[in-house]
């Protein structure tokens, strides 16, 4: 019999002299008035289990007279305790029976206690398996991840985050609970999918939520308000890159601020949009006339280079034949039909025109479709898709990019759906075998798979026309 056989009875002998009321010789008073719960030990196992505790205990001995060795924690709460107390006496933790924050308090109660080996575990726990959580909860893993050293790995994400996903913080529950230094972080970050002016938004957004009772309208404004505004800013707004606005963003979203920009910035702010050349027409002979009734060779000269990964300033890199191969008016609207011709089509731009919305949807698919007749359907693997958005179809300004998120739920294929991205991502359904009408609300489009919603809606919507493409590469 291996000797590690008789592990698991040493343990349950070590719980229930946890359990025994008879022999303890401290008593460890655990959290702050009014939660606040008196736990019994032993110093023998609590001096050889945590670093910390022996240090407390070496100034708290049982005195002579028979008075039990008393010590407080007032920083762990009672039920965190309880659970770190019984793995010191019994040497199993098992996290999938705790809540997600349970999780992270034990890490930081284990990082009080100096149980080291806890330590790199919890943290590899939260990153592998909670990852969502820490992201909705991105200012208390940043703050407590940088208070001390300990904490490396949690560390290492909270800075990935920052670099790869910074909208992800952006997005999350908790964005205006975030730290000053946070917040100058994201706005310095030049490689996030949101423009200058919606990073001026979620910076204004933090400014105003800093102080309660300030409106969200700047007409509502007193001489107060701006200055308080002001000095809540006056780190942050110099990292905005005003000059990367539309002269309408500046107009609309930075002028009626003015009263809080530093003099010197507003100054060139000003002297740069009034000196700002003519916008020069785009050049658009590269591009082969596109054939279609939704998208224009301006909305084709921005999906590509969503394509190669460019940003949207950035200039173009490859020249996109969109090539029509499927359109609902002439082909049919039913999942049959977009199946019968799309299947085993790769590299397919799909663009969906909302009905009764000036509002165009849709996806890029780098790889094949397919038609699924099991139960449940599938889902096809990769990371280069993305779907998207332009709320006013005649303005590309209006743009939204959501790049997928779980790669391995990146396409869906089912008989019963014509185009699908992600689960409900974006999802184009034309009625189980051409039985439902094509217009009524049926199809979907909400945040799963992929980063972001593209629509401000999760409602059902109907389609008036839709289109694929086959895109080539002319280069």
């Amino acid at each position: 019999m291996a000797d590690s056989e008789f592990l698991p009875k040493l343990s349950q002998n070590l719980l229930e002299i946890l359990d025994d009321e008879e022999y303890y010789d401290i008593t460890i008073e655990v959290g702050n008035d009014p939660n606040v719960k008196i736990f019994r030990a032993h110093m023998v196992i609590l001096n050889y289990r945590s670093p910390y505790l022996r240090r407390i205990l070496s100034t708290n001995k049982k005195k002579n007279d028979g008075t039990l060795a008393h010590i407080k924690l007032p920083n762990i709460l009672p039920e965190i305790f309880k659970i770190i107390l019984r793995y010191i006496y019994g040497g199993k933790l098992s996290l999938e029976e705790y809540d997600d924050l349970d999780i992270f308090n034990i890490l930081v109660a284990a990082n009080e206690l100096s149980l080291q080996e806890l330590i790199p575990h919890l943290q590899s726990f939260l990153i592998e398996n909670k990852m969502n959580w820490m992201k909705q909860n991105f200012n208390l893993v940043y703050q407590t991840s940088f208070k001390n050293n300990s904490f490396l790995e949690l560390q290492k994400f909270c800075t990935e985050l920052i670099s790869k996903k910074p909208e992800k913080i952006f997005d999350s529950p908790d964005f205006t609970s975030i730290s000053e230094k946070v917040l100058i972080t994201l706005v310095q970050h030049d490689k996030n999918q949101m423009s200058e002016a919606q990073v001026w938004e979620y910076a204004l957004k933090w400014g105003i939520a800093q102080n309660p009772g300030l409106s969200s309208d700047p007409l509502n404004y007193s001489n107060d308000d701006f200055n308080t505004l002001k000095d809540t800013l006056k780190q942050c707004i110099t990292f905005i890159k005003f000059t990367k606005f539309t002269s309408k963003e500046f107009l609309n979203k930075a002028y009626p601020y003015k009263e809080i920009f530093p003099k010197e910035l507003y100054e060139d702010s000003i002297k740069y949009f009034l000196d700002r050349p003519e916008p020069q027409v785009i050049k658009e002979i590269g591009f082969k006339n596109i054939d279609s009734k939704i998208i224009t060779n301006k909305h084709v000269e921005l999906i590509s280079k969503w394509i190669d990964k460019l940003e949207n300033t950035d200039e173009l890199k490859n020249l996109y034949e969109f090539k029509l191969i499927f359109r609902g008016s002439r082909d049919g609207f039913t999942p049959k039909e977009f199946h019968k011709i799309c299947d085993n089509q790769s590299c397919t731009v799909t663009v969906v025109k909302v009905k009764d919305e000036n509002e165009i949807l849709g996806g890029y698919n780098p790889i094949e479709w397919k038609n699924d007749h099991s139960n449940f359907g599938s889902f096809g693997t990769t990371g280069d898709s993305f779907i998207f958005s332009f709320i006013d179809s005649e303005n590309i300004e209006t743009c939204l990019i959501s790049r997928v998120g779980n790669e391995t739920c990146a396409i869906g294929y089912w008989f019963i759906y014509g185009p699908s991205f992600g689960s409900g991502d974006l999802e184009i359904y034309g009625g189980s075998k051409g039985k439902v009408s094509f217009n009524n609300k049926s199809s979907c489009c909400m945040k799963n798979y992929y980063e972001k919603q593209i629509r401000k809606t999760a409602e059902l919507f109907s389609v008036e026309e839709y289109e694929v493409f086959k895109v080539v590469n002319d280069n």
